[in-house]
């Protein structure tokens, strides 16, 4: 299951679990929409793969006797910062943003 990080890992901006801004690639990365179309260029600093809304948990167990929703399941609270620098960023966008990320 999901984690749903609490924030984008580049501009630290809070992405609770209802954000319909939250963008993640396969590995979770996690950033704001914002980060993702203007700095990122749709490329994870870490992978290098692209990004996809991040879904939305249920608030409510709307199958009770299955223990799901927000309340049985509820988002990390551990802030993560990108460990690259903004130079690096940069380059490792530049590198790959024009290859499509199903190409990647």
């Amino acid at each position: 299951m999901l984690e749903l990080r609490p924030n984008c890992e580049l501009c630290d901006r809070d992405l609770p679990p209802a954000a319909t801004d939250a963008r993640i690639c396969s590995y979770e990365c996690t950033y704001c929409a914002g980060c993702v179309e203007t700095r990122l260029m749709n490329v994870c600093p870490t992978c290098g793969g692209g990004f996809a809304p991040r879904p939305i948990r249920p608030q409510t167990a709307f199958r009770p006797a299955l223990n799901l929703g927000l309340a049985h399941h509820p988002p990390s609270t551990k802030r993560r910062a990108s460990k690259f620098s903004a130079e690096d960023i940069a380059a490792h966008v530049a590198r790959i943003k024009d290859i499509p990320p199903h190409e990647r």
